[in-house]
């Protein structure tokens, strides 16, 4: 799997096509391994109105990435005996889950919101939530799970969340432009611009700028800000078993089936990082993250040896087969 000559020039002609015709304004990857230098690629623009190119260094909303630092944290925070997967959400936050809802949290694991066996159901802001299902019994991929993790790391630790992705994760390992940013939801310079064809709810609309969108209704299922040198120094840490003692580390890793649930396609769910089997055969693990503006994916071999992470600053290309071709140009059997 090395990052020879014919494998880059794979890697870029997947970027060109990902937004040729209009698939999207503009795409980087950047690609990590053990044995060559680093390769960073580009397609397209960081803006539309100048024709800026995409450029190293910039910072993107990462979407749903963010739960790959909320699971570090909070089985941080295990570790620590400030609190147990086996806890009910009902311990942490009575009421929460009756009351907002209409499930029963005094059923609910904090492991279930982790992995999304909780029964909960998705919800966009200002949507009613349909009605929970049993906890336990499949995967239900939620943010509204990860808003109650997050919720609990904050009743443990009496600290922000913010605070303790900084203090535990983003300042050992040097991640200068990795933040979960508070109420102004501000994207630090340099960024692309950030482009999507929905609006608020999901509906669609035209193409339009959405780089200063209040997303803080993300928070810790989708709201972070990262780069691509950031997202790779994490997820290798993460691989590699450098962030979480053992017992924590195979929880982690401790997957639950996807299929059925409409989701990504060939996947398997830990707590915040999934696997995903390439039609190549070759299995990656990580995670994606979609939200307005903005797509990003973050996989690599399991021991973290080869890593590859990619972000579009738009929300309409068919992300999921560009990213399968993305990966699949490097990672082969």
């Amino acid at each position: 799997m090395s990052a020879s000559h014919p494998h880059r020039a794979l890697l870029q002609h997947v970027l060109e096509q990902a937004v040729a015709d209009g698939g999207g304004p503009g795409i980087v990857a950047e690609l990590q391994t053990e044995s060559t230098q680093a390769w960073y690629g580009t397609a397209g623009v960081a803006d539309l109105t100048t024709g800026r190119p995409r450029l190293p260094g910039e910072h993107f909303r990462i979407g749903s990435f963010t739960k790959a630092f909320v699971g570090t944290v909070v089985l941080h925070v295990a570790a620590e005996g400030r609190l147990a997967l086996a806890d009910t959400v009902a311990q942490w936050l009575p009421g929460v889950v009756e009351e907002h809802l209409g499930g029963d949290g005094t059923r609910i694991t904090i492991k279930q919101l982790l992995n999304h066996t909780s029964g909960l159901p998705d919800a966009f802001p200002g949507q009613e939530p349909p009605s929970p299902e049993e906890p336990g019994k499949r995967f239900i991929y939620s943010k509204v799970n990860y808003t109650l993790a997050g919720m609990i790391v904050e009743g443990a630790t009496g600290a922000t969340l913010a605070e303790e992705i900084e203090r535990r994760i983003a300042r050992p390992l040097g991640l200068t432009g990795t933040y979960l940013p508070g109420t102004d939801n501000t994207i630090r310079e340099p960024h692309a611009r950030h482009y999507s064809k929905s609006d608020e709810a999901g509906g669609p609309v035209e193409v339009h700028d959405v780089t200063g969108a209040d997303l803080s209704w993300a928070g810790a299922a989708g709201g972070m800000v990262s780069t691509t040198s950031d997202l790779h120094r994490f997820l290798r840490a993460l691989l590699r078993g450098l962030l979480l003692a053992p017992a924590e580390q195979r929880e982690m890793f401790t997957t639950v089936p996807t299929e059925g649930a409409d989701w990504v396609p060939d996947t398997a769910y830990g707590l915040g990082v999934y696997s995903q089997r390439l039609p190549s055969g070759v299995t990656l693990w990580g995670g994606g993250g979609y939200i307005q503006g903005s797509v990003t994916y973050a996989m690599g071999d399991r021991e973290g040896n080869d890593t590859l992470v990619s972000n579009l600053n738009g929300d309409w290309n068919d992300f999921l087969a560009t990213f399968t071709d993305l990966y699949q140009a490097h990672f082969r059997p």
